[in-house]
Protein backbone atom coordinates (compact mmCIF):
# COMPACT_ATOMS: atom_id res chain seq x y z
CA UNK A 1 0.00 0.00 0.00
CA UNK A 2 1.40 3.49 -1.02
CA UNK A 3 1.87 5.59 2.02
CA UNK A 4 1.82 9.46 1.45
CA UNK A 5 4.51 11.73 3.53
CA UNK A 6 4.10 15.22 3.75
CA UNK A 7 7.52 16.86 3.19
CA UNK A 8 8.32 20.31 4.17
CA UNK A 9 11.48 20.87 4.43
CA UNK A 10 12.46 23.80 6.82
CA UNK A 11 14.86 26.69 6.46
CA UNK A 12 18.54 28.07 6.21
CA UNK A 13 20.55 24.22 6.33
CA UNK A 14 17.50 21.93 7.18
CA UNK A 15 16.73 21.75 3.29
CA UNK A 16 20.40 20.16 2.65
CA UNK A 17 19.82 17.65 5.30
CA UNK A 18 16.14 16.76 4.18
CA UNK A 19 16.63 16.51 0.55
CA UNK A 20 19.57 13.81 -0.08
CA UNK A 21 17.70 11.81 2.71
CA UNK A 22 14.24 11.93 0.93
CA UNK A 23 16.23 11.12 -2.57
CA UNK A 24 17.32 8.11 -0.64
CA UNK A 25 14.27 7.23 0.75
CA UNK A 26 12.66 6.84 -2.69
CA UNK A 27 15.77 5.33 -4.35
CA UNK A 28 14.61 2.54 -1.93
CA UNK A 29 11.10 1.53 -4.10
CA UNK A 30 9.05 0.58 -1.27
CA UNK A 31 5.79 2.67 -1.71
CA UNK A 32 6.43 5.81 -0.41
CA UNK A 33 4.82 9.17 -2.21
CA UNK A 34 5.85 12.69 -1.23
CA UNK A 35 4.02 15.57 -1.54
CA UNK A 36 5.18 19.32 -0.62
CA UNK A 37 2.57 21.56 1.09
CA UNK A 38 3.27 24.84 0.10
CA UNK A 39 4.06 26.72 4.01
CA UNK A 40 6.52 30.18 4.60
CA UNK A 41 7.55 33.33 2.84
CA UNK A 42 6.71 31.18 -0.33
CA UNK A 43 3.33 30.90 0.61
CA UNK A 44 2.63 33.87 2.40
CA UNK A 45 3.33 36.14 -1.23
CA UNK A 46 0.86 33.64 -3.13
CA UNK A 47 -1.74 33.65 -0.28
CA UNK A 48 -1.08 36.18 2.26
CA UNK A 49 -0.85 33.11 4.85
CA UNK A 50 2.48 31.21 6.04
CA UNK A 51 -0.08 28.40 6.15
CA UNK A 52 -2.79 28.30 3.95
CA UNK A 53 -5.90 26.17 3.84
CA UNK A 54 -4.35 24.06 1.17
CA UNK A 55 -1.06 22.93 3.01
CA UNK A 56 -3.11 22.08 6.45
CA UNK A 57 -5.43 19.73 4.01
CA UNK A 58 -2.38 18.33 2.07
CA UNK A 59 -1.04 17.27 5.72
CA UNK A 60 -4.56 16.35 6.77
CA UNK A 61 -4.01 13.99 3.55
CA UNK A 62 -0.80 12.56 4.32
CA UNK A 63 -0.29 9.70 6.28
CA UNK A 64 2.47 11.44 8.12
CA UNK A 65 4.87 14.55 7.99
CA UNK A 66 8.64 14.60 7.81
CA UNK A 67 9.38 18.13 8.86
CA UNK A 68 12.95 19.80 8.64
CA UNK A 69 13.58 22.89 10.95
CA UNK A 70 11.81 26.17 11.10
CA UNK A 71 13.48 29.31 11.89
CA UNK A 72 10.76 31.60 10.16
CA UNK A 73 7.30 31.86 8.84
CA UNK A 74 7.02 27.84 8.22
CA UNK A 75 6.86 27.37 12.01
CA UNK A 76 2.74 28.19 11.66
CA UNK A 77 2.77 24.67 10.18
CA UNK A 78 4.73 23.55 12.81
CA UNK A 79 2.14 25.21 15.68
CA UNK A 80 -0.49 23.00 13.74
CA UNK A 81 1.10 19.08 13.52
CA UNK A 82 2.16 19.88 17.48
CA UNK A 83 -1.26 21.54 18.64
CA UNK A 84 -3.37 20.92 15.86
CA UNK A 85 -3.32 17.19 15.79
CA UNK A 86 -2.20 16.66 19.65
CA UNK A 87 0.83 15.21 19.31
CA UNK A 88 1.39 14.98 22.65
CA UNK A 89 4.67 12.67 22.87
CA UNK A 90 8.19 14.01 21.35
CA UNK A 91 10.46 10.93 21.34
CA UNK A 92 13.54 11.69 21.35
CA UNK A 93 16.28 8.97 21.62
CA UNK A 94 19.57 8.63 22.47
CA UNK A 95 21.83 6.32 20.93
CA UNK A 96 25.78 6.12 20.73
CA UNK A 97 26.98 5.07 17.24
CA UNK A 98 30.28 3.52 17.61
CA UNK A 99 32.94 6.14 15.53
CA UNK A 100 30.74 8.81 16.28
CA UNK A 101 32.56 11.73 18.10
CA UNK A 102 31.23 11.48 21.82
CA UNK A 103 33.13 13.99 24.39
CA UNK A 104 32.82 10.97 26.74
CA UNK A 105 35.66 8.54 27.47
CA UNK A 106 32.65 5.58 27.71
CA UNK A 107 30.23 6.17 25.49
CA UNK A 108 29.41 2.00 24.58
CA UNK A 109 26.32 0.80 25.37
CA UNK A 110 24.25 4.33 25.36
CA UNK A 111 20.54 3.64 24.50
CA UNK A 112 18.12 5.83 26.40
CA UNK A 113 15.04 7.50 25.16
CA UNK A 114 13.91 10.47 26.28
CA UNK A 115 9.81 11.78 26.38
CA UNK A 116 8.94 15.15 26.04
CA UNK A 117 5.44 15.82 27.18
CA UNK A 118 5.14 17.84 24.23
CA UNK A 119 2.04 20.31 24.86
CA UNK A 120 1.83 21.38 28.27
CA UNK A 121 4.20 23.02 30.94
CA UNK A 122 5.46 26.25 30.02
CA UNK A 123 4.61 26.09 26.59
CA UNK A 124 1.13 26.65 26.69
CA UNK A 125 2.47 30.33 25.37
CA UNK A 126 0.26 32.39 28.24
CA UNK A 127 2.83 34.87 29.64
CA UNK A 128 2.44 39.05 30.08
CA UNK A 129 3.23 42.05 32.13
CA UNK A 130 2.66 41.27 36.42
CA UNK A 131 0.45 43.96 36.61
CA UNK A 132 -1.74 42.05 34.73
CA UNK A 133 -2.00 39.18 37.99
CA UNK A 134 -3.32 42.45 40.50
CA UNK A 135 -6.53 41.31 40.52
CA UNK A 136 -5.72 38.13 41.96
CA UNK A 137 -3.66 39.08 44.45
CA UNK A 138 -1.57 35.72 43.98
CA UNK A 139 1.36 35.31 46.75
CA UNK A 140 3.62 31.91 46.19
CA UNK A 141 4.91 30.15 49.06
CA UNK A 142 8.28 31.34 49.05
CA UNK A 143 7.30 34.86 48.96
CA UNK A 144 5.25 37.10 51.01
CA UNK A 145 4.20 39.89 48.97
CA UNK A 146 1.85 39.66 46.37
CA UNK A 147 4.04 38.66 42.95
CA UNK A 148 2.49 41.63 41.08
CA UNK A 149 3.70 43.82 43.66
CA UNK A 150 7.84 42.31 42.68
CA UNK A 151 9.00 44.81 40.37
CA UNK A 152 8.05 45.66 36.43
CA UNK A 153 8.43 42.51 34.87
CA UNK A 154 6.73 39.34 33.04
CA UNK A 155 4.88 36.17 33.69
CA UNK A 156 4.52 32.52 32.45
CA UNK A 157 2.26 30.39 33.05
CA UNK A 158 2.88 26.85 33.97
CA UNK A 159 0.26 24.22 33.45
CA UNK A 160 0.71 20.67 34.20
CA UNK A 161 -2.95 18.39 33.79
CA UNK A 162 -4.02 15.36 34.79
CA UNK A 163 -5.28 14.28 31.28
CA UNK A 164 -2.13 14.85 29.65
CA UNK A 165 0.71 13.57 32.06
CA UNK A 166 -1.31 10.59 32.24
CA UNK A 167 -1.70 9.94 28.50
CA UNK A 168 1.82 10.70 27.96
CA UNK A 169 3.19 8.82 30.89
CA UNK A 170 0.90 5.50 29.63
CA UNK A 171 2.91 6.38 26.31
CA UNK A 172 5.93 5.84 27.94
CA UNK A 173 5.62 3.17 29.53
CA UNK A 174 4.24 0.89 26.88
CA UNK A 175 7.04 2.73 24.99
CA UNK A 176 9.52 0.47 28.10
CA UNK A 177 7.54 -2.51 27.57
CA UNK A 178 8.05 -2.30 23.36
CA UNK A 179 11.68 -1.87 23.65
CA UNK A 180 11.99 -5.21 25.90
CA UNK A 181 10.25 -6.91 23.39
CA UNK A 182 12.08 -6.22 20.50
CA UNK A 183 15.29 -7.05 23.11
CA UNK A 184 14.66 -9.08 25.89
CA UNK A 185 17.89 -8.61 27.26
CA UNK A 186 16.91 -4.89 28.47
CA UNK A 187 15.18 -4.83 31.38
CA UNK A 188 11.88 -2.72 30.73
CA UNK A 189 12.40 0.70 33.70
CA UNK A 190 10.83 4.12 33.06
CA UNK A 191 12.37 6.97 34.64
CA UNK A 192 10.57 10.61 35.38
CA UNK A 193 12.14 13.73 35.68
CA UNK A 194 10.79 16.46 37.75
CA UNK A 195 11.49 19.73 39.73
CA UNK A 196 9.24 18.63 42.66
CA UNK A 197 10.61 19.48 45.72
CA UNK A 198 10.27 23.06 44.85
CA UNK A 199 6.94 23.46 41.94
CA UNK A 200 5.37 20.84 44.57
CA UNK A 201 1.49 22.24 43.08
CA UNK A 202 2.88 21.37 39.10
CA UNK A 203 5.59 19.17 39.12
CA UNK A 204 4.59 17.56 42.02
CA UNK A 205 1.61 16.70 40.27
CA UNK A 206 3.06 15.66 37.16
CA UNK A 207 5.25 12.99 39.71
CA UNK A 208 2.22 12.02 41.50
CA UNK A 209 -0.07 11.44 38.63
CA UNK A 210 2.82 9.07 36.97
CA UNK A 211 3.36 7.37 40.31
CA UNK A 212 -0.29 6.89 40.46
CA UNK A 213 -0.02 5.16 36.26
CA UNK A 214 3.26 3.07 37.35
CA UNK A 215 1.29 0.79 39.76
CA UNK A 216 -0.75 -0.43 37.01
CA UNK A 217 2.94 -1.58 35.39
CA UNK A 218 4.26 -4.33 37.88
CA UNK A 219 6.64 -5.64 34.78
CA UNK A 220 8.37 -1.97 34.20
CA UNK A 221 10.62 -0.51 36.77
CA UNK A 222 9.55 2.86 38.21
CA UNK A 223 12.38 5.42 39.32
CA UNK A 224 12.05 9.10 39.65
CA UNK A 225 14.53 12.20 40.45
CA UNK A 226 14.55 15.69 40.64
CA UNK A 227 15.48 16.64 37.47
CA UNK A 228 18.83 18.48 38.62
CA UNK A 229 19.82 15.33 39.77
CA UNK A 230 18.72 13.21 36.80
CA UNK A 231 21.00 15.87 35.03
CA UNK A 232 24.08 14.35 36.81
CA UNK A 233 22.85 11.53 36.68
CA UNK A 234 22.65 11.27 33.23
CA UNK A 235 26.02 12.51 32.67
CA UNK A 236 27.50 10.35 34.58
CA UNK A 237 25.95 6.98 33.89
CA UNK A 238 24.06 7.39 31.23
CA UNK A 239 24.12 3.45 30.13
CA UNK A 240 21.79 3.19 33.44
CA UNK A 241 18.50 4.78 31.44
CA UNK A 242 15.66 3.18 29.78
CA UNK A 243 13.52 5.58 28.92
CA UNK A 244 12.95 8.69 30.60
CA UNK A 245 9.20 10.99 30.83
CA UNK A 246 9.55 14.54 31.76
CA UNK A 247 7.41 17.87 31.39
CA UNK A 248 7.92 20.07 28.64
CA UNK A 249 10.80 22.39 29.09
CA UNK A 250 13.21 19.89 30.63
CA UNK A 251 12.55 17.05 28.33
CA UNK A 252 13.21 20.22 25.66
CA UNK A 253 16.02 21.18 27.01
CA UNK A 254 18.03 17.73 28.24
CA UNK A 255 16.76 16.14 24.94
CA UNK A 256 19.15 18.39 23.32
CA UNK A 257 21.95 17.77 26.53
CA UNK A 258 21.68 14.17 25.61
CA UNK A 259 22.39 14.61 22.05
CA UNK A 260 25.78 16.01 23.01
CA UNK A 261 26.60 13.11 24.96
CA UNK A 262 26.90 11.06 22.15
CA UNK A 263 28.60 13.56 19.94
CA UNK A 264 26.04 15.87 17.95
CA UNK A 265 22.90 17.78 17.52
CA UNK A 266 23.46 16.15 14.29
CA UNK A 267 22.58 12.93 15.34
CA UNK A 268 19.25 13.62 17.47
CA UNK A 269 16.31 11.88 15.80
CA UNK A 270 12.70 12.82 16.79
CA UNK A 271 9.72 12.25 16.45
CA UNK A 272 6.20 13.31 17.82
CA UNK A 273 3.09 11.18 18.71
CA UNK A 274 -0.39 11.69 19.34
CA UNK A 275 -3.24 9.10 19.56
CA UNK A 276 -3.86 9.78 15.47
CA UNK A 277 -1.20 11.27 13.84
CA UNK A 278 2.76 11.44 13.89
CA UNK A 279 5.35 13.77 12.30
CA UNK A 280 9.23 13.36 12.74
CA UNK A 281 11.55 15.90 12.50
CA UNK A 282 15.82 16.13 13.51
CA UNK A 283 16.17 17.73 16.33
CA UNK A 284 19.36 19.79 15.41
CA UNK A 285 17.61 23.42 14.52
CA UNK A 286 18.34 25.03 11.41
CA UNK A 287 21.87 26.01 11.75
CA UNK A 288 22.15 29.19 9.88
CA UNK A 289 25.51 29.64 10.84
CA UNK A 290 26.87 26.83 7.87
CA UNK A 291 23.92 27.76 5.79
CA UNK A 292 24.88 26.96 1.72
CA UNK A 293 27.77 24.95 3.01
CA UNK A 294 26.29 21.36 2.63
CA UNK A 295 28.18 20.40 6.13
CA UNK A 296 25.09 19.77 7.88
CA UNK A 297 25.01 16.20 9.30
CA UNK A 298 22.18 14.67 7.71
CA UNK A 299 22.14 11.47 10.53
CA UNK A 300 19.46 12.82 12.72
CA UNK A 301 17.08 13.59 9.76
CA UNK A 302 18.08 9.29 8.53
CA UNK A 303 17.20 8.10 12.19
CA UNK A 304 14.28 10.51 12.46
CA UNK A 305 13.30 8.92 8.71
CA UNK A 306 13.88 5.48 10.43
CA UNK A 307 11.22 6.60 12.98
CA UNK A 308 8.96 7.55 10.60
CA UNK A 309 9.38 4.22 8.36
CA UNK A 310 8.62 1.99 10.83
CA UNK A 311 5.27 3.98 12.16
CA UNK A 312 4.50 3.41 8.88
CA UNK A 313 5.22 -0.45 8.60
CA UNK A 314 8.10 -0.68 6.95
CA UNK A 315 10.10 -1.80 9.77
CA UNK A 316 12.47 -4.20 8.19
CA UNK A 317 13.93 -1.03 5.98
CA UNK A 318 13.83 1.49 8.90
CA UNK A 319 16.34 -1.54 10.26
CA UNK A 320 18.24 -1.47 7.20
CA UNK A 321 19.11 2.20 6.55
CA UNK A 322 19.73 1.72 10.69
CA UNK A 323 22.22 -0.58 10.00
CA UNK A 324 24.51 1.12 6.92
CA UNK A 325 24.47 4.53 8.73
CA UNK A 326 25.79 2.49 11.96
CA UNK A 327 28.66 0.80 9.25
CA UNK A 328 29.28 4.23 7.71
CA UNK A 329 30.15 5.21 11.31
CA UNK A 330 32.00 2.43 11.99
CA UNK A 331 33.98 2.89 8.56
CA UNK A 332 34.89 6.49 9.87
CA UNK A 333 35.63 7.46 6.19
CA UNK A 334 33.18 9.59 4.99
CA UNK A 335 32.14 11.78 8.30
CA UNK A 336 30.74 15.07 8.28
CA UNK A 337 32.64 18.18 10.08
CA UNK A 338 31.15 17.64 13.11
CA UNK A 339 32.53 14.48 13.49
CA UNK A 340 36.11 15.57 12.46
CA UNK A 341 35.45 14.52 8.70
CA UNK A 342 35.30 16.30 5.81
CA UNK A 343 32.63 14.63 3.64
CA UNK A 344 29.64 16.70 2.51
CA UNK A 345 26.03 15.93 3.62
CA UNK A 346 25.28 14.58 0.11
CA UNK A 347 28.35 12.35 -0.10
CA UNK A 348 27.19 11.09 3.63
CA UNK A 349 24.16 10.38 2.34
CA UNK A 350 25.93 8.65 -0.91
CA UNK A 351 27.80 6.29 1.64
CA UNK A 352 24.85 5.13 3.56
CA UNK A 353 23.24 4.40 0.10
CA UNK A 354 26.09 2.48 -0.66
CA UNK A 355 26.44 0.76 2.33
CA UNK A 356 22.68 -0.48 2.04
Amino acid sequence: MIKTIAVIEGDDAAPEAMQPVVQLLDSMNIGLEWVYPEVGEAAEAKTGSPFPDEARATIDNADTTFFGSSSGSSGASLMYLRWGKQTYANVRPCLHLPGCASPLANPEGIDFVIVRENLEDLYVGCEGPLEDLEPLNLRGRTIRQPVHTLGTGKYAIKAITREGTERVVRFSFELARRRHRQDPSRAPKLTCATKHNMLRGSDGFFLEVAAEIASEYDDVEFESFIVDDFACRMIRDPQALDVVVMPNLYGDILSDAAGGLVGSLGLAASGCFGDDYAYFEPAHGTAPDIAGQHIINPTAALLSATMMLEHLGFTDEARKIENAVFRVYANGQALTPDQGGTTSTEDFCTAVARAL
